[in-house]
């Protein structure tokens, strides 16, 4: 069997929706034994958040299965633990004390009544690393709001550059500032992982919605640091790159994206007006910027009346990058898709299928692999609670006579 990166390490996962779950779903991926702790009969948020929903053997949608909850929770196991409940708190603060890493999302200071605040499981377990998202950080002054992605795209500067130029501000079309989050997350998990294995010493990691949507503004924050310039939306236009942006072509819209100046000389090239690449206006970087709307009108009048496909080809044989503007069900049709193995379909004991966006890193020594479909909610209580912990049955029986943990029967 191929080696896994993060074989071993053990991932308690209080986190919910997608920021968390996205972190230790990549953690899961490569190797890492990632329990989720989920609400006895209810189980994470997004499992509501359907339709669609993932469509059972009886030929139902299957409540709780939705396709928002099942893109950011596979290789996991799942245990239903009411923390609520003090002996289910005090389960978790055991389980804490196997763990390698915590990963949790609530609001700050809502897990100290519990005693799984960083400070409680750090005099328990001073090994573990600790991440706490949240939407605005521990310290600070927004400390006590609630952490939305569509909030943290506005407030972090995201949506005020995103859009076209005459219209309003738009946040992505998905999650991103939950998505760049769980990525820094994991990041950060793994630097502070190293740590702990050298030194012994875990330490809690304090990270944001809104820390990262200004991180990830990159160019755009910096030239405003710098310059003192506030951008604006520019619709498809590259702020500092021309000609860069979508175009209109007989059968539909492509795309044009211009790096440089030797890209640009290409481009006249196969447009037949080489002229254009010596014309002062437009034969730099810096003239074509400052004269972005000759340019981008000129080249708009010479790809009009052709075909995108066969433009593209053209372009990409004289190096002069260009693409398609896809619909998702266009991308998930490209032979691109079974070349990289981008798609992995689980086949559950039932025959029912459950496709999945594989990990995108192919990693030559320690390859990602997919162990295990998203559970269903508590499918692995009884399993996680005999792995981790040194208890007997009959405190189990206990324990689910209590309504304290579920295990659900499949």
């Amino acid at each position: 069997m191929t080696a896994r990166a993060l074989d071993g390490i053990k991932v308690l996962d209080l986190s919910r929706v997608l920021a968390g779950p996205w972190s230790t779903q990549i953690l899961a991926d490569f190797g890492a034994d990632v329990i989720k702790i989920e609400l006895p009969g209810h189980g994470d948020d997004t499992r509501a958040w359907g339709p669609p929903n993932l469509i059972g053997a009886d030929g139902e949608p299957e409540l709780g299965e939705s396709a928002y909850y099942l893109c950011a929770n596979r290789n996991k196991r799942s245990a239903a633990i009411n923390l609520a409940h003090p002996d289910g708190a005090a389960l978790i603060r055991q389980l804490a004390q196997q763990a390698d890493i915590v990963v949790e999302n609530f609001k700050v200071g809502g897990l100290k009544k519990y005693g799984l605040d960083y400070e409680a499981i750090h005099a328990l377990n001073p090994r573990a690393v600790y991440c706490s998202i949240t939407g605005f950080g521990q310290t600070g002054p927004y400390t006590q709001r609630g952490g939305y992605d569509f909030v943290a795209q506005g407030m972090g500067g995201f949506m005020s550059i995103t859009g076209e130029a005459e219209g309003g501000p738009l946040r992505a079309g998905v999650a991103m500032a939950d998505l760049s989050t769980g990525m820094y997350a994991t990041v950060s998990i793994l630097a502070a992982l190293r740590h702990a294995e050298r030194t012994g010493e875990g330490q809690q990691i304090d990270i944001s919605l809104l820390d990262t949507q200004i991180s990830m503004l990159a160019n755009q924050g910096s030239n405003y640091l710098v310059g003192d310039i506030v951008p604006g939306r520019l619709g498809n236009r590259h702020p500092t790159v021309v000609p860069y942006k979508t175009f209109e072509v007989a059968d539909g819209i492509m795309i044009i994206a211009v790096g440089n100046d030797r890209q640009f000389r290409a481009l006249c090239n196969e447009l037949g007006q080489p002229q254009l690449a010596e014309d002062p206006r437009f034969a730099t970087s810096r003239a074509r910027t400052i004269n972005r709307d000759a340019i981008e009108q000129i080249v708009q009048d010479l790809v009009r009346d052709q075909h995108r496909d066969a433009l593209i080809d053209r372009f990409e044989a004289k190096g002069v990058p260009a693409g398609p503007v896809n619909t998702i069900k266009d991308i998930f049709s490209d032979p691109f898709i079974e070349a990289r193995q981008t798609v992995h379909r689980f086949r559950r004991e039932d025959g029912v299928e459950i496709p999945t966006v594989a990990y995108p890193g192919k990693l030559s020594a320690t390859p990602t692999d997919y162990r295990r479909q998203p559970p269903r909610v508590g499918e692995h209580t009884l399993d996680i609670l005999r792995d981790w912990l040194p208890i007997a049955d009959e405190a189990l029986d206990a324990l689910a006579a209590d309504g304290v943990i579920a295990q659900r029967k499949i």
